[in-house]
């Protein structure tokens, strides 16, 4: 089993401790409990949905808002550039993926 930390009770998502495989269960540590199952593949570090969040509603980790869903997101997904955006950077939601880099940038 994986684990993941939820910092704040008020936060609906929490931060990966190991790699989540699909369908794996997850435990919650910190200020929440529980489990949930990982809706794909997650990697460590990253953040999991341990709520669901709705189209415009906030994502709150640390007990702060620091973005907002972009699309419907579920318990156990993954809660990233491709369905959230930042509060404090508007450029976030065009960043590559999986390199968090600026999509214009060319690499050779």
């Amino acid at each position: 089993m994986t684990d993941c930390f939820q910092i704040d009770r008020a936060d609906n998502v929490a931060t990966l401790l190991g790699d989540a495989a699909e369908f794996a269960e997850v435990s919650i540590r910190g200020d929440g409990s529980g489990t949930i199952h990982a809706a794909q593949t997650i990697r460590a570090g990253h953040k999991i949905a341990v709520a669901a969040i709705a189209t415009g509603e906030r994502v709150i980790k640390y007990g702060f808002p620091i973005g907002e869903a972009t699309q419907p997101i579920a318990p156990g997904e993954w809660v990233h550039l491709h369905n959230c955006r930042s509060l404090y950077d508007a450029r976030s939601s065009t960043l590559d993926i999986e390199s968090g880099s600026p999509r214009e940038t060319r690499y050779v």
